[in-house]
């Protein structure tokens, strides 16, 4: 089971209001992602979850149950953090033993979960090493391998890849998506970058300066974005913004492309513009293109066989069924 429910929580630290009143489901064994910009109070909910943080009004329920008031060892939750928090002088045996010794479960258990853990993290080769012995992402497997001994209602990370190179960020997404699929357990995870969110969510929170902007599955927030603000942030490059007269010709304040929906041509389309830096990654190219009433330098998603030169001028086109409109207000225009 593992089964949240947030039902009007707030939180405030003396004066200053980080989470406005918030209401959120999270269902039993779904992996959702918390995701937003730096301060916009994803790690803050998700410590008030964990019991690490107060509620200052509100109430959280887990399993039915409710726990605002229950201390962060009694939630049945599981925190993995950033730091990894491992005890450097303890085998990577004794780092994961280390819940189950506080909660004095009879060695025999303890062998069983711990080897249990490491065949499921493939840490079982380094069990009698110490943590500096480790690479960053075998040290982050150690840390889930604890939370996993645990066997606890739901998993929460706290950011656990930022400390890793990109590389590593790819293969432990993949790790802990696989294990998500293994445990079927509840997670809840917290992320400035939202390709983890969108790779890894059964379903994404986008929250900005406490409030839930969107809560969708991923194809559902890069569909359909409810406000600008979301479809900013959702998409790698992110959505390209029009307003002016270009907007105006559809009826709208602010109109928005992304860079996989406008097409490019030497000939003729709807904007004018000449090539500025062009992004060569091998399959595909972006090429980043001012033109008029553009809120910033057009981005355009292309082949990596196209071959424009700096300052050739272009026409750009957009694929008007995936054109979104938004008002005044920045709410989306179905």
């Amino acid at each position: 089971m593992g089964h949240i429910s947030l039902n009007q929580v707030t939180k405030s630290f003396g004066d200053v209001n980080v989470i406005p009143p918030l209401d959120l489901e999270i269902n039993d064994g779904e992996f959702v992602v918390f995701v937003g910009p730096s301060g916009c109070g994803k790690s803050t909910l998700l410590r008030l979850i964990a019991g690490l943080e107060d509620v200052t009004s509100g109430h959280i329920e887990i399993d039915g149950k409710d726990a605002t008031e229950v201390p962060p060892a009694k939630r049945g939750l599981a925190m993995v953090f950033q730091s990894y928090a491992l005890y450097p002088h303890m085998s990577v045996r004794k780092n994961i033993a280390f819940p189950l010794r506080m909660a004095k479960v009879d060695q025999a258990e303890q062998d069983r979960k711990i080897e249990a853990a490491a065949k499921a993290l493939n840490l079982t080769d380094y069990l009698d090493r110490r943590p500096g012995q480790l690479s960053g992402g075998q040290r982050q497997r150690v840390a889930i391998g604890r939370a996993i001994v645990r066997e606890p209602a739901a998993f929460l990370f706290d950011e656990p890849l930022s400390n890793l190179d990109a590389a590593l960020r790819v293969n432990m997404r993949l790790e802990i998506s696989e294990l998500h699929q293994t445990l079927d357990t509840t997670m809840i995870y917290v992320t400035h970058d939202q390709v983890e969110a969108m790779t890894m969510a059964d379903k994404i929170v986008v929250l900005r300066a406490g409030n839930i902007e969107q809560v969708g599955s991923p194809l559902e927030l890069y569909r359909a974005p409810r406000n600008k603000f979301v479809a900013g942030f959702i998409g790698s490059p992110k959505m390209n913004f029009l307003t002016g007269a270009t907007a105006a010709a559809h009826g709208a304040h602010t109109i928005g492309i992304r860079p996989e929906h406008i097409e490019i041509s030497r000939e003729a389309g709807a904007w004018k513009g000449k090539v500025g830096v062009s992004e060569h990654l091998g399959s595909d190219t972006f090429f980043h293109i001012p033109v008029a009433d553009a809120e910033d330098t057009l981005t355009v998603r292309a082949s990596g066989e196209l071959g424009l030169e700096r300052g050739e001028e272009v026409f750009l086109s957009p694929i008007m069924e995936h054109l979104h409109m938004f008002d005044a207000q920045g709410l989306a225009v179905r």
